[in-house]
């Protein structure tokens, strides 16, 4: 009796266990899908850029749920992607309150970032933080990627100090005459346009070019006669410029209606998009222009995926294999943190090396993951691919004069 009576509380914890295990199992087994928010800016100045990472992003999504979704150990079954998306509108203040709405009203389990950096993917970071969402970001300077100490982030984009310098590498590789002999940076008047033009300009010093006084193009004017003819004045032949499509086109145009050659112009954010050659037509033709990625990078899936986009819209892209490469990431981390708790997931992402359409991706343990910023030469409607310089079979070509056959 008395052995009875003693084994009679352990009957009871054991009974405990039993009742919480089968609590507990229902509510696994009732998990139906992976939900993943994002938030795009789907209007507002930033809508035009965004046509592509939307579109990479439900493709992913559609790839990985067409092989039953991704396996999930916790829940020892395949869980399908539904993929939330919401519009910030291309504004901080709205970025914040849709990423705050995505984790409390839709009760997403991880997040995807856009990619307006500070107009609205800071914000969203710095939201996903103060709930302890896990939010896997991408182009994002890792400058200000590391003065927020995300601990329930990653970032996966290019140093732009190290990107300044893809270009010089270019004209290096190239015989001596073909080389410019006076740059100069034409950049906007932004934080973003200080930060790549000091690169621009510090890089320069390194491979030995003297480049002329820097000058700004103000956000929105539509007239930059004057830093046309100042450039021309100063014997510019080659320039960089980081600013929107409508800027660049009209420097262009005022450029050839100033009749100032020159033998190169490197744009970047305003030069990459099938919109910038569509205004610019045939003048379009050997401008060099940024991007993320090549469908031409010899990686499993990139051909595809870009023969996918230009079946569909009849251009090139050179940044949906960038956020295709996000989505990727995401999905083989989950399978290997084999659970949806965001701490585990963000660990998984950083522990492991990726295979994506972008090649392997590795991330630092700040959470920080770079790749070597491609270069682009428009020829004919598509961007050829010009650095990396291992990775490029195209052979770059000066500008000829305006009004020469192009």
């Amino acid at each position: 009796m008395r052995r009875t009576m003693k084994t009679m509380p352990w009957l009871g914890v054991i009974c405990f266990i039993v009742a919480l295990m089968i609590a507990v199992q229902p509510a696994q087994a009732a998990k139906k899908e992976i939900l993943i928010g994002t938030h795009l800016s789907l209007s507002g100045v930033q809508a035009a850029v965004v046509m592509h990472q939307k579109w990479a992003y439900e493709r992913a999504v559609a790839a990985v749920n067409r092989n039953g979704g991704i396996f999930v150990k916790e829940y020892n079954k395949k869980l399908p992607v539904k993929l939330i998306i919401v519009d910030d509108q291309s504004n901080p203040t709205t970025a914040a309150a849709v990423v705050e709405r995505l984790i409390k009203r839709d009760k997403v389990d991880l997040l995807l970032s856009g990619q307006t950096g500070a107009i609205s993917t800071v914000a969203g970071m710095v939201t996903a933080e103060k709930f302890h969402t896990y939010y896997q970001c991408v182009v994002m300077w890792p400058q200000e990627f590391v003065t927020h100490h995300p601990k329930w982030s990653t970032m996966f984009f290019f140093d732009p100090m190290v990107g300044s310098q893809m270009t010089y590498k270019v004209w290096q590789a190239l015989p001596e005459n073909l080389r410019p002999k006076r740059p100069a940076v034409i950049s906007e008047d932004t934080m973003d346009g200080k930060i790549v033009g000091d690169g621009w300009e510090a890089a320069g010093k390194k491979y030995g070019y003297t480049l002329a006084p820097r000058e700004a193009l103000t956000v929105g004017a539509m007239d930059f006669t004057s830093q046309v003819l100042q450039a021309k004045e100063a014997g510019v032949d080659a320039i960089f410029c980081l600013a929107d499509t409508p800027q660049i086109v009209t420097f262009l145009r005022q450029a050839k209606e100033n009749k100032y050659n020159f033998m190169y112009f490197q744009g970047l954010k305003g030069t990459w998009s099938p919109d910038f050659y569509k205004a610019m037509g045939k003048d379009g033709d050997y401008i060099f222009n940024d991007g993320f990625w090549s469908m031409d990078f010899p990686y499993k899936g990139a051909k595809e995926l870009g023969e996918a986009w230009h079946k569909k819209f009849g251009t090139y892209s050179v940044t949906t294999g960038l956020f295709y490469a996000n989505c990727q990431i995401l999905f083989d981390a989950i399978e290997k943190a084999g659970t949806l708790d965001g701490q585990k997931v963000r660990d998984a992402v950083i522990k492991y090396t990726h295979d994506t359409v972008m090649g392997p991706v590795k991330y630092n343990e700040e959470g920080i993951a770079l790749f070597d910023a491609p270069d682009f030469q428009w020829y004919e409607g598509k961007q050829q691919l010009i650095y990396p310089l291992n990775l490029a079979k195209w052979k770059v070509k000066p500008i000829p004069p305006w009004g020469t056959d192009r």
